[in-house]
């Protein structure tokens, strides 16, 4: 028992203690930004600016928070036993995150990584020493729960159709609410309706909603007041409800698992009560699920006071029903239970009966919901997602390509890792097929990839080491002294269970969730005296000055990298309603000077240099280009837009043969990118048909193999993607285009394959141009007119269907047998059929000063001619569209031949 504190100590003990209430203020106001402001860090491309941000303030902030406890505990901080070993452990789990940066695949991604683990390191350090204090301990945990149950109350408001009042209370503050609305609170996917809450991820929302519904249980089950036990017990039907309508496999899957886990660590009595209560909640929240689930669908759609009314009614109506019967219980049986089991208690393994019953009764219900028509209690949308669990359903099979093509980065990179956001970076040159994850949907995994196999053992053996000192003094002790540190356990275990099968632990709060509970965990974990010469003032003082430099470090980087982020988001900002070069490039050029690797800055300032070299032909710019793209690509090899723009430049650079060289050298990086496949082939043939025109045999040869191998790559990836069990997904569309089957022809012909090169076009085209692919004379100028002007003929009829995706195919094939005839013509002038088609399908794909020149060319003096005519209406709609001066000759001689034809060149102008 420790010795009362008198005068002075006693003062400055309770200064300690209220300072120390207030930094935990500011991280559970710190919990509340992270919990309104999602951010996955590796999962947004092409859009960080809109993204990174909170991951710089909140490193911030948390290296503040650490600040000050260093401040506050430099004088009471001591190395005196085995708890505060992990203070000193803690700090190696971003130091390997700085490791792998040596080889970081990315350096953006990897930088925002160590940002993250710092911020977790500082919340852990700083909980640890303050969930010590058990009035604080236990402040701490009612308002974990109080965010928690607001987290839940928030993504019902958003699914019974109050999305603007549930907007409005964190709109001031949360960057992701839009029109007064929070982004994805509710998705749509193919399953229908699912609810996210603050997640914008229902699997995740699963994850979150899975630890607070055994952690409100137990709440519950504990409490001594009766507005504990009425409040935790309403709470549990709306978090059920709220589960199923995730839609959630996963969750529903790892639910019994980690509940029977928890039943292991529990007296029978509380064994029985917990089994009680989550009966009763279930049974409740079952009644109420079908309704809700039609009316939210409803009230999604169109909103009605009467529907929404109705909603909150059954919602509320049940879960006032549970709370009554949950009071009944925990006033009346709990006691009786308490009294009767007690004894029972104390034997040993008695705790074993009742969490293999349970396991038993969850097979059953499994089987049950699973196996039979029971099911169908259940609304339509959840029959169908509980039917489909099983090894053969889609996620399942594609959950298991991921793990085998993780492993294959592994491989390549174990000692140290990829970098954060190494996956991200990574995926799509190890993928087996052509799925889109940015996510291992395995945190354990992805751990193991970002830092190798050091970082990994690092970690696990720092959890390890806490769950293992934890469970080993909850094992030994009364259990009632550890109530508080099996609050956090309880949320610790369910998300890191849930995330061997998602990737819970990509959102920054989610993560703080962990290592809040890691900590609380920590604080009442078996905790041995350490050797005297552990406590020495040389280590004691050195172990808080190395926290104090790195904390510092990172809060000035934190500032730097907050200035660099504001400076890009205002350019991305300005690109849209500025036209003035310096304006947009200003800022651009601040962003990029801390971060020269940002990769959207560097996209951004490169294109608009392209831009401006285009209108001015000054080299100056051009070469801005090149520098900003260079510098980013050292950091950043596989991103593939700074490629495409690298690409962009050496096209305006007038050297053909490098932007070639730029798909051809990185075409492994992105091997089931049909997209990058299609630019590779074009260019091969582009510069074989140049070399065959220059009698240049070897170059010729040399593109021509390239390409072909390109095709043949595709070819093979074809039919690997046969050999796919039929119930996996395949992902992105990878098969052999129309753009790929002209340009693949036409490199057979040039090999002199024109049987191979027919054959090819057959597989590249669709029955819309049978007619045409058949035809016995391939490839002269008259075939590639009927072509393109077919291609304008579809493009035209999709433009007026709305149907954006075949408009684009077909606008494709158009453009790419333009640029293949005007390749064959070598100089030659376009027959006016072909110019008109060509010119026409220019102007519908949004080339209209393009467009103009082709027209021009094919544009003849006789009037009468309805060919002509036509060449000359589309010549001069292409002009008025451009905003270019009116060609007077030409617009007299048309109207002069036929004055409807004034009215028909503002048709195409306002029409197409």
């Amino acid at each position: 028992m420790s010795k009362p504190v008198y005068g002075k100590n006693a003062v400055q003990s309770r200064n300690v203690e209220k300072i120390s209430s207030y930094i935990w203020a500011l991280v559970v106001g710190f919990i509340v930004f992270l919990a309104w402001t999602p951010f996955q860090v590796g999962l947004f491309n092409g859009q960080q600016i809109d993204f990174e941000k909170p991951i710089y303030v909140s490193s911030l902030l948390s290296s503040l928070m650490l600040l000050v406890w260093i401040g506050l505990y430099f004088m009471k901080f001591k190395l005196g036993e085995q708890r505060d070993l992990l203070v000193v452990a803690s700090l190696l789990l971003p130091v390997t995150y700085a490791l792998s940066l040596i080889v970081a695949a990315s350096h953006y991604m990897a930088m925002n990584l160590l940002f993250i683990q710092s911020m977790y390191i500082a919340i852990f350090i700083i909980a640890l020493y303050l969930l010590q204090q058990k009035q604080l301990n236990v402040v701490i945990q009612n308002a974990i729960l109080a965010i928690a149950y607001f987290i839940v109350g928030f993504g019902l408001l958003n699914w019974l159709g109050n999305w603007k009042f549930a907007g409005s209370l964190v709109g001031w503050f949360s960057n992701t609410v839009r029109g007064g609305k929070y982004l994805d609170a509710v998705m749509t996917d193919s399953n229908g309706l699912r609810l996210t809450s603050i997640f914008q991820y229902a699997n995740t929302y699963a994850a979150f909603l899975m630890a607070f519904l055994f952690v409100a249980v137990f709440a519950l089950v504990r409490s001594k007041k009766w507005y504990g036990t009425l409040t935790h017990g309403f709470m549990l039907v709306p978090i059920i409800v709220s589960l199923l309508l995730t839609l959630s496999r996963g969750g529903l899957v790892m639910l019994p698992v980690v509940f029977i886990l928890l039943l292991l660590f529990l007296k029978p009595a509380q064994q029985i009560l917990w089994i009680i209560h989550l009966a009763i909640s279930g049974l409740g929240a079952l009644v109420i699920t079908s309704p809700l689930t039609n009316l939210g669908t409803e009230l999604n759609t169109t909103f009605t006071s009467a529907a929404a009314f109705k909603g909150w009614a059954y919602l509320l109506g049940a879960s006032a029903v549970v709370t009554a019967l949950g009071w009944v219980i925990q006033h009346f049986a709990a006691p009786w239970l308490q009294k009767k089991l007690g004894g029972w208690g104390e034997r040993k393994l008695t705790g074993l009966w009742l969490p293999l019953g349970a396991l038993v009764l969850v097979a059953l219900i499994a089987f049950l919901l699973i196996g039979t028509s029971a099911r169908s209690i259940l609304p339509g949308n959840m029959e169908t997602r509980l039917e489909n669990i099983n090894f053969k359903q889609h996620s399942v099979l594609e959950r298991i390509t991921f793990y085998k093509d993780a492993m294959k980065v592994v491989k390549d990179y174990p000692i140290i890792g990829t970098g954060g956001g190494g996956w991200a970076s990574l995926y799509e040159h190890y993928q087996n097929n052509p799925y889109v994850s940015r996510q291992v949907h395995n945190f354990f995994l992805q751990y193991l990839i970002e830092v190798g196999i050091v970082g990994f053992v690092v970690f696990m053996g720092f959890i390890g080491y806490i769950f293992y000192k934890y469970i080993r003094a909850y094992l030994k002790r009364d259990k009632d002294e550890f109530n508080n540190g099996f609050f956090f356990y309880i949320i610790a275990l369910s998300i890191l269970i849930h995330s061997l099968l998602d990737f819970n632990m990509s959102y920054a709060f989610m993560g703080i969730l962990v290592f809040i509970g890691l900590a609380g965990m920590g604080a009442v974990m078996e905790s041995k005296p350490l050797r005297k010469n552990w406590n020495k003032p040389g280590l004691r003082i050195g172990y808080l000055a190395l926290l104090a430099i790195g904390s510092i470090y990172l809060l000035f980087l934190s500032v730097s990298y907050i200035g660099s982020s504001n400076a890009a988001y205002k350019a991305k900002s300005l690109v849209s309603v500025s036209q003035s070069y310096e304006e947009i490039k200003s800022p651009l050029v601040k962003a990029l000077k801390s971060r020269p690797f940002h990769p959207e800055s560097a996209i951004y300032l490169a294109s608009i240099d392209q831009q401006v070299y285009k209108q001015t032909q000054d080299e100056q710019y051009l070469t801005e280009s090149y520098d900003v793209l260079n510098r980013a690509l050292q950091d950043e090899p596989y991103n593939k837009d700074l490629l495409k723009q690298m690409a962009t430049y050496y096209e305006l650079k007038g050297e053909s043969d490098q932007s070639f060289n730029v798909y051809r050298d990185n075409a492994d990086k992105f091997n089931w990118d049909i997209e990058w496949y299609e630019a590779l082939i074009s260019r091969s043939q582009t510069l074989a048909a140049a070399a065959n025109v220059q009698k240049d045999e070897a170059k010729k040869q040399e593109y021509l193999k390239t390409g072909l191998d390109a095709y043949q790559h595709v070819i093979d990836g074809v039919e690997h993607l046969k050999t796919l069990p039929p119930e996996q997904m395949q992902g992105r569309p990878f098969a052999v285009t129309p753009t790929i089957a002209l340009n693949v022809g036409n490199m057979q012909v040039l090999s002199g394959q024109a049987d191979q090169a027919a054959a090819t076009l057959k597989l590249g085209f669709t029955d819309n141009y049978a007619d045409i692919i058949s035809s016995a004379t391939l490839w002269d100028t008259n075939w590639y007119s009927s072509l393109i002007a077919r291609a304008y003929d579809l493009a035209q009829q999709s433009f007026a269907q709305k149907d954006d995706a075949n408009k684009i195919i077909h606008l494709n094939i158009g453009l790419e047998a333009y640029n293949q005839v005007v390749t064959d013509l070598q100089g030659q002038t376009p027959p006016p059929a072909l110019a008109l088609s060509a010119g026409r399908i220019q102007y519908l794909a949004g080339q209209v000063q393009a467009a103009a020149a082709t027209l021009k060319v094919g544009l003849g003096e006789d009037y009468s001619d309805t060919t002509n005519r036509e060449i000359a209406r589309w010549y001069l709609a292409a002009l008025k569209k451009s905003g270019a001066a009116v060609d007077q000759p030409v617009y007299d001689k048309l109207i002069a031949a036929d004055p409807a034809e004034a009215a028909a060149i503002d048709t195409i102008v306002n029409t197409q």
